[in-house]
């Protein structure tokens, strides 16, 4: 079994303001850089490979946690959320509808205009972890919100119609394991990161 323990990014201003993010690149938050700046890898983990996605704001959190040698992977990049990337679930319900309501209820076939469903993210996802697989590495992924509900969507089998049964908190991490046959399962979640 191979361990991945997955982070997200810390705060930015989006998050605050509750905007999608998406693929746009938007950096840390002040108070985001100093919230990450109290975090700390447990000792377990500190033997792990290092790899993050492009975006600002899992770049700017990996450099803060202190990592060395980090390997940068565009398969780890926030789902692409098309032409709705900048504003509020609100904002969009109110402004779309029935027709919101009725693709958010497909799940994992979500869709938002000129962007990616949550099952395509799982399958650039399942890429990635193929090539964790083949290195047989214990990899700590620096990535989205998004990118780590559809690695516990494939650990699960969470369709993501309703809400998990797993309430993953965002200024933890993850741990999951790879099987061999490249399964994904969830062995511990809302892993504090210890104070400094």
């Amino acid at each position: 079994m191979i361990p991945l323990l997955f982070i997200r990014h810390g705060p930015t201003v989006w998050n605050a303001e509750g905007r999608i993010q998406g693929q746009t690149d938007i950096e840390l938050s002040d108070a985001g850089r100093a919230e990450v700046s109290t975090w700390s890898l447990p000792a377990e983990f500190r033997d792990y490979q290092w790899i993050a996605s492009p975006l600002s704001r899992a770049m700017e959190t990996v450099k803060l946690l202190g990592a060395s040698n980090v390997q940068v992977e565009p398969r780890l990049t926030e789902m692409n959320w098309g032409t709705w990337e900048g504003h509020t679930l609100a904002e969009l319900r109110s402004a779309n509808g029935v027709d919101m309501a009725e693709n958010e209820a497909r799940g994992l076939d979500f869709w938002p205009p000129q962007g990616e469903s949550p099952r395509m993210v799982q399958l650039r996802l399942q890429d990635w972890v193929g090539d964790v697989r083949e290195a047989g590495h214990a990899v700590i992924a620096v990535t989205h919100k998004g990118v780590i509900r559809a690695a516990l969507a494939l650990a699960t089998g969470w369709d993501m119609a309703e809400k998990s049964i797993h309430r993953l908190k965002w200024n933890r991490a993850h741990l999951f394991g790879l099987s061999g046959n490249g399964k994904l399962s969830l062995e511990r979640h809302n892993i504090r990161l210890v104070q400094q």
